[in-house]
């Protein structure tokens, strides 16, 4: 049956709306008049053009840009985009745009944000009432308790991320006491099969190379150290009250499995879908309904296999660097991602090698002191990403 706008319209601000997550949740949108209206969009400013055209298709009422040099070329570009009509938005520029636009109270805040400076935004969101459609996985790793203490309602926040969006689907099946653990599944990225020495000797072409997804390059770089696994094993955690020992990663290189949920009786619940974002976004902008329709469906009159492997820790341990930040303080998360952040933008850069990425963040977490859970600050979190950072830079430099 077609969607009916009366019952389920819902206002949306999307942040980071030219980049991936973005253009394809406004994709989403656009195929389904009426659900949605978008008040506002926000980016980093790498393409105001776009944003601007954006802006105008979706009629919305502001816009944001992160980089305040670029405002004076978004209100250009948005009077040519707008030309003739009197309903021009009203333009936010700097660091803060993204979180100001996120506390206007949308019904919905899809936050596709990369990195942690997506943190204020979730708050902000959060503390407004919106439901939080979260792409931005490191705002919760680095914020964790914070996140949650802000949190107003249990379902307030909606994973947008692949994984997570099959285990929220999946935990539909059964109680919370009645989980006996997670499991995350893996692509295994461009190096599944390599052993640990050909992985640090990797060049950014080859970690560049995704076999399943079409992702930036940070987060592509995070896919092939498995760094983005560790991301996203903390934020499970997080997500769903889950210990970290009790979630699994497995290597599934089909990406059509995208994760599961055992049960206390043996039962695996699976969730299953071509790999394609707009599913997991059309539910985070649509939770607890689903649109029709979304995407094509698995052909199950075609013969295929999905086959299941364990993770190689010895070539991969960023995972077991993620569960011993879960385990060490509230901070060490934050840390785990900060430092991670630097060390991919400097093997981006050329500045250091595939395999000093995981060996920084793990030299990085080692000399971190940390602050407890139930003392944590916003304070806290920002200085122990700024001393990670610096940290990070200081063994690459020497490296």
């Amino acid at each position: 049956m077609p969607d009916s706008p009366a019952r389920t319209s819902r206002t949306v601000t999307i942040l980071g709306s030219t980049g991936s997550i973005g253009t394809q949740a406004i994709d989403v949108v656009r195929a389904h008049p009426g659900r949605f209206r978008v008040d506002a969009l926000s980016a980093g400013g790498g393409d105001v053009d776009l944003l601007a055209r954006q802006a105008a298709d979706l009629g919305v009422r502001a816009v944001g840009v992160a980089d305040a040099s670029r405002a004076a070329g978004l209100r250009e570009a948005l009077a040519g985009a707008f030309a003739g009509r009197e309903d021009v938005p009203e333009v936010l520029a700097g660091p803060d745009a993204a979180t100001e636009l996120a506390g206007r109270g949308s019904d919905v805040v899809l936050n596709g944000v990369t990195g942690s400076v997506g943190l204020g935004p979730t708050l902000a969101a959060l503390r407004a009432g919106s439901t939080l459609a979260l792409a931005n996985k490191e705002s919760l790793v680095a914020g964790g308790a914070l996140v949650r203490a802000a949190q107003q309602r249990h379902d307030q926040i909606v994973p947008v991320d692949s994984e997570h969006s099959a285990i929220a689907q999946c935990l539909r099946s059964g109680t919370r006491a009645e989980v006996r653990r997670l499991i995350l599944t893996a692509s295994g990225g461009p190096f599944r099969g390599w052993d640990a020495d050909a992985v640090k000797a990797a060049t950014v072409d080859q970690a560049l190379a995704h076999p399943t997804w079409a992702m930036g390059p940070v987060v592509t770089v995070n896919s092939a150290s498995l760094m983005n696994k560790g991301l996203e094993l903390i934020e499970a955690h997080l997500l769903f009250d889950v210990p970290a020992d009790d979630i699994t990663v497995v290597v599934h290189p089909q990406s059509v499995v995208h994760s599961m949920v055992e049960f206390v009786d043996g039962s695996t619940i699976a969730q299953a879908s071509p790999p394609d974002m707009r599913l997991p976004i059309a539910l985070g902008l649509s939770w607890p309904d689903r649109l029709d329709p979304v995407t094509p469906p698995c052909d199950w009159t075609a013969a295929t296999s999905w086959t299941f492997e364990p993770l190689d820790d010895a070539a991969f341990p960023a995972v077991h660097l993620a569960r011993a930040a879960v385990a060490a303080s509230a901070t060490h998360p934050a840390v785990y991602n900060a430092a991670n952040e630097e060390a991919v933008a400097a093997f981006l850069s050329g500045r250091a090698g595939f395999g000093d990425i995981v060996t920084t963040v793990e030299r990085v977490l080692a000399a971190h002191d940390g602050t407890p859970a139930d003392t944590v600050t916003l304070d806290d979190v920002a200085g122990a990403e700024a001393w990670a950072r610096a940290r990070a830079h200081e063994i690459l430099d020497r490296r």
